[in-house]
C-alpha cells in the first residue's frame, strides 16, 4: 500500500492547477457553511474494499450519531463517500476534490500508509485536516501538521509482539516472508528484524514473494529446510493465506504471525481450515473483552449492520468523534484552527482503544490486540499484550 514520495510528487505535478485553484479558499470557509463536511477516504471496491467498507460504515454511524444529538457546533454533518478503489492516482483526484469543490473540513482515512500519503500531501498543501484510520507505516505525519492518524503503529507494536513470541511462546528461530512490491511489508519487515536481533531471537530463512503471486512452492520448500519455529510474515491476507495452504501441503506446522494487513474478512474464505488457529496477527482493536465504549459501539452497530464491527470501522468511527470533539473544543470547524486543539488529544477513550497523540502527532495506543481465526470465526481475540511509546 505504500508508495514512494516519487508519485505523490508526480500525482502532485499532474494536479498542479486544481491544488492552485484550491489553496486560497479551502477548510477555512467550513466556519460559516449550512453543514459541516468530512471526506471519506477509502475504497469500497477493487483493492482493499475488505477495509473501507467497514470503514464507511463506522465513518456513516459516527456521523449520525453526531447529528442526531445536535451535530456539533451546531450545525449537522455531512459526509461526502467517493470510491478510491484503492488506487493512488483515484485518491489524489478525490482528495483534490474534496480540498477544492466540496471544501470539507476534514479527510477521513484511508487505512492504507501509501495512499494516505497521496492524500496527505493534498490535503497538507490545501490546509485541510486528513485523519487516517489505519496507516501504519512510517513518514506519514512527518509530511505536515494537518496529518494525524490513530491507528496502532508498527514501530510499538511489532517489538511488544517479537517480545511475547520469544518470552511468552519460545519461538527462538524465525522466518521473514516479504512481499516485495508493497511498501507496507517492506517497511513492516525491518521493524521485525530490528526487534529480533535486538532480542535475542534468530532470522534462520528471509524470502519475498510478490502482491497477486498465487505459487508459493519455492518458498515454502525453502523453509523446510530451516525449519522455522514461526514465521512472520509481513504482507496481506490474501497471500498469507495462500502461503499457510501450501505450508500446510508441504507439512509445515507452525504458525505464522503478522501485522494488521493480515486483518481481512476473506482470510477464512481463502485460507479455510488451515489458518485455524494458524495465522496471529497483531492489531488495536478486539470485540472480545470490550470496555464500555467498545460494548456499546457493539450493540449499536450489530443492530445498525446485522453484523460484527471490526478494527477499521471502530477506528474511522472513533476519528469522526475525535474531530467532532476537537472542533468543538475549539469552537471552530476551520481546519487551521481546530487542528491545534486535535494535536493535544490525550487519553481518548475510543471505542478502538485509548488513544494519545506524542508532541510529534503520533499515536500511542494500548494494548496490542492479538487475534487469530478459531472454529471458523475472525477475529478471535488470543491475547491482550501491552505497549508503550516515548519520542
Amino acid at each position: 500500500m505504500r508508495k514512494s514520495r516519487v508519485l505523490v510528487c508526480l500525482l502532485s505535478l499532474t494536479l498542479v492547477a486544481a491544488l492552485t485553484a484550491g489553496c486560497g479558499s479551502s477548510g477555512g470557509g467550513q466556519a460559516s457553511a449550512e453543514t459541516i463536511k468530512l471526506g471519506f477516504l477509502g475504497a469500497k471496491t477493487v483493492n482493499n474494499a475488505n477495509y473501507g467498507v467497514p470503514g464507511e460504515k463506522g465513518m456513516k454511524m459516527a456521523v449520525e450519531e453526531l447529528n442526531a444529538q445536535g451535530g456539533v457546533l451546531g450545525k449537522q454533518l455531512e459526509g461526502v463517500y467517493e470510491d478510491n478503489k484503492g488506487d493512488a492516482r483515484e485518491i489524489a483526484n478525490i482528495a483534490t476534490k474534496y480540498a477544492t469543490v466540496d471544501k470539507v473540513a476534514a479527510m477521513i482515512g484511508d487505512p492504507a500508509t501509501g495512499l494516505t500519503k497521496v492524500a496527505a500531501e493534498i490535503a497538507q498543501q490545501n490546509s485541510v485536516v486528513i485523519f487516517s484510520a489505519g496507516a501504519t507505516g512510517a513518514g506519514v505525519v512527518e509530511i505536515g501538521d494537518f496529518v494525524f492518524r490513530n491507528t496502532l503503529l508498527d514501530q510499538f507494536a511489532a517489538p511488544s509482539v517479537v517480545e511475547w513470541m520469544l518470552k511468552d511462546k519460545k519461538w527462538t528461530n524465525m522466518a521473514i516472508i516479504t512481499t516485495a512490491n508493497i511498501g507496507y511489508s517492506t517497511a513492516l519487515t525491518p521493524v521485525f528484524k530490528d526487534a529480533i536481533i535486538a532480542q535475542g531471537g534468530k532470522i534462520v530463512r528471509e524470502d519475498s514473494i510478490n502482491e497477486g503471486e498465487t505459487d508459493f512452492t519455492a518458498q515454502v520448500t525453502n523453509l523446510k529446510q530451516v525449519q522455522p519455529d514461526v514465521v512472520v510474515f509481513t504482507g496481506y491476507y490474501k497471500e498469507a493465506a495462500l502461503f499457510i495452504l501450501e505450508m500446510e501441503k508441504q507439512g509445515i506446522d507452525v504458525p505464522l504471525v503478522g501485522g494488521d494487513g493480515l486483518y481481512g474478512s476473506d482470510l477464512v474464505k481463502i485460507g479455510g481450515d488451515a489458518v485455524n488457529e494458524k495465522i496471529i496477527l497483531y492489531c488495536g482493536f478486539s470485540a472480545d473483552q470490550p470496555s464500555t465504549e467498545t460494548d456499546a459501539f457493539i450493540k449499536a452497530y450489530q443492530a445498525k449492520y446485522n453484523e460484527d464491527p471490526d478494527m477499521f470501522s471502530a477506528q474511522y468511527y472513533d476519528a469522526v468523534m475525535i474531530i467532532a470533539q476537537a472542533m468543538e473544543k475549539a469552537q471552530s470547524a476551520d481546519p487551521k484552527v481546530y487542528k491545534t486543539e486535535l494535536a493535544q488529544l490525550k487519553n481518548y477513550p475510543g471505542v478502538s482503544g485509548q488513544t494519545t497523540f506524542l508532541p510529534s502527532r503520533e499515536p500511542v495506543k494500548s494494548p496490542v490486540f492479538l487475534v487469530t481465526v478459531k472454529d471458523g470465526q475472525f477475529p478471535v481475540l488470543l491475547e491482550k499484550i501491552p505497549t508503550s511509546a516515548s519520542e
